[in-house]
């Protein structure tokens, strides 16, 4: 299968991958027809620290968060067009709260605007944006978070917001607190795009929250009751989390925990390991998996199987292809991952099984800008994701 797989990709056009380092650089890279990756542009913008990419792909427009600044200082947020051959030429830029770390699109329901939503790790706060962007546009809702007293981490000093997650039916915002051991959640306005907040989903002390998504059963399987799952890794704790979602008369959402493992061989994670990224495709989930070298000196990722029901299982682990894989992103044809390690600051790809989910073989490798330092997180690569 991964030999007719690799065949297949071999005869592929040339597709566009978006990635951004620390140095203050987004590139555009180019993996053509004889799965070679190269870097075919750079641009020097997004601030001093460009940390997160998210494409909207109807309207070929590339949004990118500045890692720098913190609760007292701002950084930007930027946006761009791509043509289709890659290219990239910014539209606008504006001011926004420090320290971004992950957004994502919500709304354009029914021919609706669209908003944007930036978690910002140092600037303990979530930010919304009226879309398209526009030079100067100021947030259309700002929440600064406060705890009052720290955590029982080091690294739980204060919120730590680390991502934005939209539920399936579009209506609701969620964001992973690592400093709050909290899921802050949100009932969108779709009117307005304001957001209005319900009660959070806390965690036991000194887990931290990081990353996690939201899985939908099919509706049509008369077999069993349609189910929505919402599932995390918290990486202080590092434990995998699944969560059965219920959609209250009050507006807001319920969750009931059906399970708690550590997603990685023989559920015990090495000394200084922990979970980061989550991603799902098909019914496999992957957990990036830094500090472990467990192919060293490579890092790891954990690949998860669901079944029908929503339980979630381990299945194996593989090799990150270098240190500390920060994030990754599946191609649509499920068939490709792209893995960015942020110390090593280098792109992976690696071959996906759309039909058991497995990785495969490393069909292509690139360093992208110079290695960051292990013990400074604001170095190396950031962000990956599929121009598609």
């Amino acid at each position: 299968m991964v030999r007719c797989l690799a065949f297949l990709i071999s005869l592929a056009a040339a597709t566009n991958l978006y990635a951004t380092h620390y140095n203050g650089n987004i590139y555009t890279l180019s993996l053509d027809g004889k799965n070679s990756l190269s870097i075919s542009s750079s641009l020097k913008t997004c601030g001093d620290a460009p940390s997160w990419l998210t494409f909207d792909s109807s309207a070929r427009t590339l949004y990118c968060s500045d890692h720098s600044g913190n609760g007292t200082k701002n950084g930007s947020l930027s946006s761009y067009s791509v043509n289709r051959d890659g290219k990239l030429t910014e539209l606008a830029k504006t001011v926004d709260v420090g320290s971004a770390v992950h957004s994502t699109i919500y709304g354009g329901k029914h021919g609706r605007e669209k908003y944007l939503a930036i978690a910002h790790y140092g600037g303990s706060a979530l930010s919304t944006f009226a879309l398209p962007l526009s030079s100067d546009k100021e947030a259309l809702q700002v929440f600064r978070y406060q705890m009052s007293q720290p955590g029982i981490k080091p690294q739980q000093d204060a919120p730590h917001p680390h991502q934005v997650i939209l539920d399936p039916t579009g209506d609701f915002l969620l964001v992973p607190d690592l400093g709050a051991d909290q899921v802050r959640v949100y009932a969108i306005d779709q009117h307005s795009g304001r957001l209005n907040v319900c009660p959070s989903l806390n965690y036991t002390a000194g887990s931290g929250p990081r990353h996690g998504l939201f899985w939908k059963s099919n509706s049509l399987d008369s077999a069993q009751t349609p189910v929505t799952m919402l599932y995390t890794v918290s990486e202080l704790g590092g434990h995998f989390n699944a969560l059965l979602v219920s959609y209250l008369s009050s507006g807001c959402l319920g969750f009931r925990e059906t399970q708690s493992f550590v997603p990685y061989p023989g559920g015990q994670l090495p000394t200084g390991a922990v979970p980061a990224e989550l991603a799902m495709a098909g019914t496999s989930l992957y957990v990036s998996i830094r500090f472990d070298q467990g192919f060293p000196p490579n890092d790891s990722v954990s690949t998860l199987a669901r079944s029908s029901n929503g339980t979630v299982t381990f299945n194996e682990i593989t090799s990150s292809y270098g240190a500390i894989p920060r994030t990754f992103s599946i191609n649509k044809k499920g068939t490709l991952v792209a893995i960015g390690d942020q110390a090593s600051s280098n792109v992976a790809i690696v071959i996906r099984d759309p039909q058991s989910g497995n990785l495969g073989n490393l069909v292509a490798n690139l360093e992208v800008g110079q290695p960051g330092q292990a013990s400074n997180s604001s170095t190396g690569l950031s962000s990956i994701i599929w121009g598609e």
